[in-house]
């Protein structure tokens, strides 16, 4: 998987773009465009499955004794990657909420 740093770039950038695609979500269910914003939360799914498929080879290693320095690099990469799953998670909500108000007859925002 490349230097430490490398992969703890991968959890960054997995995180990233998995919270870009759960804020594409809301703002494409904002418009009513539920199919769109469905498809932003399955690539922010596949983003976050892949930066814990990453962390977790990382775990792994150290469980392994292969101990690394926790860097304020990693320190960093984690918060992303954790405001990432909980943007995501908010995501789908706001996703439902807009679906089920203009279901009720709602207009859109």
């Amino acid at each position: 998987m490349g230097t430490y740093e490398e992969t703890v770039f991968q959890l960054i950038l997995h995180g990233g773009n998995g919270r870009s695609y759960a804020m594409e979500a809301i703002a494409a269910a904002k418009k009513g465009d539920f199919i769109t914003a469905r498809n932003h939360l399955q690539k922010a799914s596949e983003e976050l499955h892949a930066a814990h498929h990453v962390q977790t080879s990382l775990i792994q290693n150290e469980a392994n004794g292969k101990r690394k320095e926790v860097t304020l690099l990693m320190i960093h990469a984690q918060d992303h990657l954790m405001n990432a799953i909980t943007l995501k998670e908010l995501a789908a909500e706001f996703v439902d909420l807009y679906e089920s108000l203009q279901n009720k007859g709602g207009r859109k925002i």
